[in-house]
């Protein structure tokens, strides 16, 4: 039987930790602590002695208070009576009269079943709150924790180990809860249609911002400078009574981290391309974002009013990246408009409608409001603002938050167009002021109840961060993919290809496609020319992927992006170093394969028994070796009879690790059985080939 630590002893007798302590002092057991280990016997002398002390304190008791018993005086019998009583019995049966029986009525035995006592706790949670959780005095836990040889104060925080093991002595099972279970409500609220948010994507100078200026009526793109688009920005318009939200998003790779943002909170994206120019390399890349998001795509192919415009080129291009429009059979929608002159402006806003529709896209609307960052900055008046995209709920000004790891209260709320607002719905982006600090682009923001519930969730977060950057790992990497599919995840090797030259990218991806195997496949999600960048970095860590460079390597702020973000990046100059090594990731993906290899044989000559030892079998080796330690089949003619393992081996009184063919040895078997002289003992190793070997 394994051994028990003194407090669960203490559990099971009765008794608190420290009595049972100060008892195994008293008969001289010397433990350390309340988690020391009893032996077997040291339990059994403790119960022992606690039976003992019981008897004694019972005899003494019954000596002290017992009274001597009083001699009751017999009552004379008088004859006279007995037979009066007699005479009547017999009349009575004689005219057949009989007692009247009353039935007693019969009450259902409730079962009453024990209550169990279940405490949920949080990381790092402060003594006050466990006491409170428990529904102890505060003075009860500090006196345990001090018991424990912990000096703790009142608002000392303590890690979740030391809180399961508080717990546990004072008797309550223990049901752990995240941060996000202590805001997370399970009142169920009715569910109404929301307006759908929809982003806008594309490559630089494709007319993306020129589009949403058509759209919203406004004039944004000669704000920017360069009449680039570099920062996120979001509107909302009416369109035949219903209310749709955009995302503007920058179209330039040096801010494709916000392109990557736009992609994870939107219900539908545009992506825009230019008749003249056609499919980019950030047009891939947003293609990419989106199908990684599982986005449904309209595609907008803009500025057909240009003289080197063509259309079915573009639509050609698309089908080649994975999106397929409806002329060509597939399920994207495709409008061609002509932004700066207004042409199927409202055909872009119709397909927008009828995607939604298809959608079906609800939210609650009378509950805490809950959102996402679409962007942070430090404004010189304002202070820490963000804009914040609500996805559930109501937001209104007053409402205390916490996002990440900051907290706040929501001191006023601007619309698009910098009017002051009291409140925001679902599918709605406003401009918030009352942080504490920015958050990161892509936190969930949560309204709460009062803002000291806000300021303990944000400390609460910023505690297992910190404790998570200190056990940082690498998020995606070849050596992990094996633990990845042992937790039950798709066996599945995803790539993020980028070379230097489209040729060499063309027959890496050729070459990676024909390594996919029955049990794992590879997956490209995206591939391109040039440096690894801060995009593809993104990209590897939505989706779980490796970057590998062939012939090109990272720039700097892809490098600190991926050690960031926990994405391994792997580069590569020759073409088989990049197969080898990609081939011997995929083969750990699979299970290794599990030989048995005969080693060694021998015969059972003479069998003895060890005092405190037991059956050794004196063996002599007919072909092979022994070795300590491997598997032993035991046979006798030709059929095995055991199945065991070499657990001592030995030549003459020494301890060997292996015998040789030819020699005598003693060998101690796990399980011996009924073993008998002239048996063959076969011995295999275990040999683990990785699957894929060979072939």
């Amino acid at each position: 039987m394994p051994k028990k630590k003194v407090h669960k002893v203490a559990k099971s007798l009765g008794l608190s930790s420290a009595a049972l302590l100060k008892l195994l002092k008293e008969m001289g057991i010397m433990v350390k602590s309340h988690m020391s280990v009893l032996s077997d016997e040291d339990e059994k002398k403790v119960k022992h002695k606690i039976s003992e002390d019981k008897k004694r304190v019972k005899k003494e008791f019954t000596r002290r208070y017992s009274r001597p018993k009083v001699k009751e005086k017999k009552k004379k019998i008088d004859p006279v009576a007995i037979k009066e009583k007699i005479k009547s019995t017999l009349a009575k049966m004689e005219k057949k009269e009989t007692r009247k029986h009353y039935k007693r009525e019969v009450r259902a035995k409730v079962e009453v079943k024990p209550t169990e006592k279940i405490v949920e706790i949080t990381d790092f949670m402060t003594v006050a709150d466990l006491a409170q959780a428990m529904k102890l005095p505060t003075t009860d836990v500090i006196k345990k924790c001090l018991d424990m040889g912990l000096m703790v104060s009142l608002n000392q925080r303590l890690d979740l180990d030391t809180l399961t093991v508080m717990s546990d002595e004072f008797g309550y099972d223990v049901k752990v809860m995240s941060v996000e279970d202590q805001i997370a409500t399970d009142v169920e609220v009715d569910r109404l249609e929301r307006p759908p948010v929809v982003t806008i994507m594309g490559h630089v100078d494709h007319g993306k911002t020129t589009l949403l200026d058509s759209i919203t009526k406004l004039r944004t793109v000669e704000e920017e400078y360069g009449r680039i688009t570099q920062r996120m920005a979001a509107y909302q318009i009416e369109y035949h009574n219903r209310t749709i939200t955009f995302l503007d998003t920058p179209g330039h790779e040096a801010f494709t981290a916000m392109r990557a943002r736009g992609a994870q909170v939107t219900d539908i994206v545009i992506l825009v391309v230019a008749a003249d120019d056609g499919v980019m390399p950030q047009t891939i890349e947003a293609i990419d974002h989106a199908l990684a998001a599982s986005v449904p795509i309209i595609v907008c192919i803009n500025k057909i009013d240009l003289p080197g415009s063509n259309v079915n080129r573009v639509k050609t291009q698309l089908a080649k990246a994975n999106v397929v429009v409806e002329d060509f059979g597939g399920k994207s929608i495709c409008v061609e408009t002509s932004a700066l002159k207004g042409i199927g402006i409202a055909d872009v806003l119709d397909a927008v409608l009828v995607k939604a529709e298809e959608l079906k896209l609800t939210a609650p609307f009378d509950k805490t409001a809950k959102g996402v960052v679409i962007e942070a900055r430090l404004d010189r008046g304002k202070g820490n603002v963000s804009t914040i995209l609500v996805q559930e709920g109501n937001l209104k000004k007053g409402d205390p938050f916490v996002c990440g790891a900051h907290f706040g209260r929501v001191r006023e709320l601007f619309d698009q167009q910098s009017n002051r607002i009291t409140e925001a719905g679902p599918s709605t982006a406003v401009l918030v002021l009352g942080f504490s600090g920015l958050p990161q682009a892509g936190e969930v923001f949560l309204a709460v109840d009062n803002e000291r519930r806000a300021r303990e969730i944000a400390s609460q977060r910023q505690l297992i961060e910190r404790m998570r950057k200190l056990k940082a790992k690498s998020k995606v990497t070849l050596l992990d993919l094996q633990e990845k599919i042992k937790a039950g995840e798709t066996k599945e090797l995803r790539l993020i290809l980028k070379a230097d030259s489209a040729g060499s990218t063309e027959a890496l991806d050729e070459k990676l496609n024909e390594l996919s195997m029955e049990d794992v496949a590879v997956r490209v999600v995206h591939k391109g020319v040039g440096k690894i960048n801060v995009s593809d970095v993104l990209l590897a860590e939505v989706t779980g992927a490796i970057c590998v460079g062939f012939h090109v390597g990272p720039d700097t702020n892809a490098l600190d992006a991926a050690e960031r973000e926990g994405v391994e990046i792997r580069t590569y100059r020759l073409i088989y170093e990049a197969l080898d090594d990609l081939r011997s990731a995929m083969v750990g993906l699979l299970e290794p394969i599990i030989t048995e290899i005969l080693v060694g044989e021998a015969e059972v000559r003479e069998i003895f028994t060890i005092p405190k030892v037991g059956l050794i079998f004196g063996c002599y080796m007919k072909d092979g070796k022994v070795l300590y330690g491997a598997i032993a089949r035991v046979m006798r003619e030709g059929k095995e009879i055991i199945a065991s393992k070499v657990t001592s081996l030995k030549r003459f009184k020494e301890d060997a690790k292996e015998v040789l063919a030819g020699y005598e040895c003693g060998i101690g078997l796990e399980q011996d059985g009924d073993l008998q002289k002239g048996d063959t003992i076969q011995f295999y190793k275990i040999e683990e080939t990785a699957a894929g070997d060979g072939k």
